[in-house]
């Protein structure tokens, strides 16, 4: 399952959401295991784990399968300045902070459409703000909201079930606010990259029409919370128009900024709503409005001078902010998002060789669509590529030794993870003999392999989690997470440039242990015998095949059907050769540490 901004969910169902057996053949799983403690242990309601409630242990804790299999839905965040519900069709991957409200399996797409109308209504805001619980004026982390507007409320579900529906939906505004928002979404940068190559015709069409919709859909939200009021009881009269009659509106023009704006001019109110929004505040109804629209407006801002109730809702903390990320941002991050799409392309990587950062700039100049799309990002078309390759790499990138991966703390954890790991290989040996043994019958296999794995390993503690301080750089931290979960594109291999090419080492991290093994070999050779480097100097590499060893134990040891031997006996020995040819044990080799740069490098040095 993937979301739009290229992060992966590991989802072990079927279509069907029945849970998939183990195996470990399949890479999905070989790359889950290496947390299979840490997810064994997840506590369920009740305090027992996933294991002991008789879940796998790569289930997740809790898969609600009746309410997945109703795609629709309606989503929302619980911890938010305004109310912001979308509707939610089975594809999206949610976080922790977002709730959803399943409607019965009959409920067709109109119907959905209609409730997210009302929700999103100004006037459904204002009740649920009174029944919700307000977060206050922010602190520590989130700043201080100094404004109405700003502070945050917790949304739950035990006051939103009590929110009074009316009779009547304000079902065609619904429908085609819904469209539009389809649409704008169908065309945003990060959605557009996936589905051609960008170009800045593109591009700038996609801008043009996604601004087209976004001042409509302002407009029409305008007509929605108006037409709420009525539908309410707030209101007697319609102050709404036809939906082919709105003219686009831009932030800063809806009747209630006009109200503040004039009120700014008036020296009556002090706020930041219009600098935070990237709006200009208007104290006067635009002339280029139809004049029909204008005399709405018109009696739209006298009854919000003269009904209280109107005047208390009309208000910037229960009308929608609109406040979006602007669209040079998002082209910017799609582009290089297609950019490393592009890089981490299998295409690029069938040699199994490490590869600087100045040879890979060189292959992707020769890529016309690459070309086009750097230029783009860039801005320009004579940039350095070598830097622009390099730029994208290292902050992708994590490298493969743990001593230039962890700080000291994050290696002492990291101890206990190899120990940890160790342990479950030691649970995996006696569930293969005990499924090899003949003599156990098959009905009693599993207990067998229980009872024994009790008696010789006993309960394996889950491993301690990792936070930022235990990594040696942000963008570590960033790619690996609490689990230390592979998930970057590349790995880097620092202190192994070469003389004639000092850009960064990397290879490709779609490549599983064997084919990393063999490329770190590669070019360990090459530079031993073709580049003349030192022992010193080769030390890094050797060390990364070491620590790709255990891996490649567990997963490569089987014949190989092209070389006829256990990859993982034929590292062995070449470590250990090239060890003994180095005068230099496996340990000594594997404790190599980068060396130490001295602070006062490239100072000059004081007179005393």
């Amino acid at each position: 399952m993937i979301v739009p901004n290229d992060e992966m969910v590991v989802f072990p169902y079927t279509e069907s959401l029945e849970v998939i057996e183990c195996d470990y053949r399949h890479k999905t799983f070989q790359y889950l295991w290496r947390a299979r403690t840490s997810l064994s242990n997840g506590l369920m309601f009740g305090g027992k784990t996933k294991v002991q409630a008789g879940l796998q242990w790569y289930e997740f804790g809790r898969l609600t399968a009746s309410k997945l299999r109703i795609p629709l839905s309606i989503a929302f965040c619980n911890i938010t300045t305004h109310n912001h519900f979308v509707l939610e069709r089975g594809k999206t991957v949610l976080n922790s902070h977002a709730l959803v409200i399943k409607l019965h399996a009959e409920s067709t797409l109109l119907e959905h459409s209609q409730l997210i109308g009302v929700l999103n209504s100004s006037v459904a805001w204002f009740w649920m703000k009174q029944m919700c619980h307000s977060k206050g004026g922010g602190g520590i982390g989130g700043g201080i909201a100094t404004e109405a507007w700003e502070q945050f409320a917790e949304l739950t579900a035990s006051p939103l079930k009590k929110l009074p529906l009316p009779a009547t939906y304000p079902t065609e505004l619904a429908e085609v606010i819904q469209e539009l928002a389809d649409e704008r979404m169908r065309i945003a940068p990060e959605r557009l990259i996936m589905q051609v190559v960008p170009t800045g015709e593109r591009l700038a069409a996609a801008s043009s029409r996604a601004q087209e919709i976004l001042l409509r859909m302002i407009a029409l939200q305008e007509e929605l919370d108006w037409r709420c009021y009525r539908l309410y009881g707030l209101l007697d009269e319609d102050l709404t128009t036809s939906i082919g009659t709105v003219p686009p509106i831009r932030l800063g023009e809806r009747a209630f900024e006009i109200v503040m704006a004039g009120k700014m001019a008036a020296g009556e109110l002090e706020t930041t709503w219009f600098e935070r929004h990237r709006s200009t505040p208007i104290s006067e109804i635009p002339s280029h409005w139809p004049e029909d629209y204008r005399k709405l407006i018109e009696s739209r801002i006298q009854v919000m001078e003269s009904d209280r109730n109107i005047a208390l809702i009309e208000q910037p903390e229960c009308k929608r902010r609109w406040n979006l990320e602007p669209w040079e941002e998002q082209e910017r991050r799609a582009l290089r998002t297609w950019l490393l799409n592009r890089m981490d392309d299998g295409r690029y990587w069938s040699a199994l060789e490490l590869a600087t950062c100045a040879r890979l700039a060189d292959r992707f100049q020769s890529d016309d669509e690459f070309r086009q799309v750097a230029e783009l990002y860039r801005g320009r078309s004579d940039f350095d590529w070598a830097a622009l390759v390099t730029e994208l790499v290292e902050a992708e990138a994590v490298p493969l030794l743990a001593v230039l991966r962890y700080s000291d703390s994050g290696l002492w954890k990291h101890g206990i993870w190899e120990r940890t790991w160790e342990l479950q290989r030691q649970e995996d040996r006696i569930d293969s003999a005990v499924e090899t043994d003949a003599g156990i019958s098959e009905r009693l296999k599993a207990e067998v392999a229980r009872k024994r794995k009790a008696e010789v390993i006993g309960e394996i503690p889950p491993p301690p989690r990792y936070d930022s301080k235990d990594f040696r750089k942000s963008t570590y931290w960033s790619l690996r997470g609490k689990l230390d979960v592979p998930k970057e594109r590349f790995v880097r291999f620092p202190y192994c440039e070469r003389d004639v090419d000092p850009t960064t080492v990397i290879a490709w991290a779609g490549w599983d242990h064997l084919e990393l093994s063999r490329a770190i070999a590669a070019y360990y050779e090459c530079v031993k015998n073709q580049e003349g480097w030192t022992t010193e100097r080769r030390i890094p590499l050797l060390a990364g095949i070491i620590e790709l060893l255990p891996w490649l134990k567990q997963w490569h040891n089987d014949i190989h059907p092209t070389y006829h031997e256990r990859m993982g006996d034929f590292f062995q020995q070449f470590v250990e050769d090239e060890a003994r040819a180095m005068e230099m044990t496996l340990d000594q080799i594997r404790g190599w540490t980068p060396p130490v740069q001295s602070r006062t490098r490239g100072r000059k040095k004081r007179n005393t």
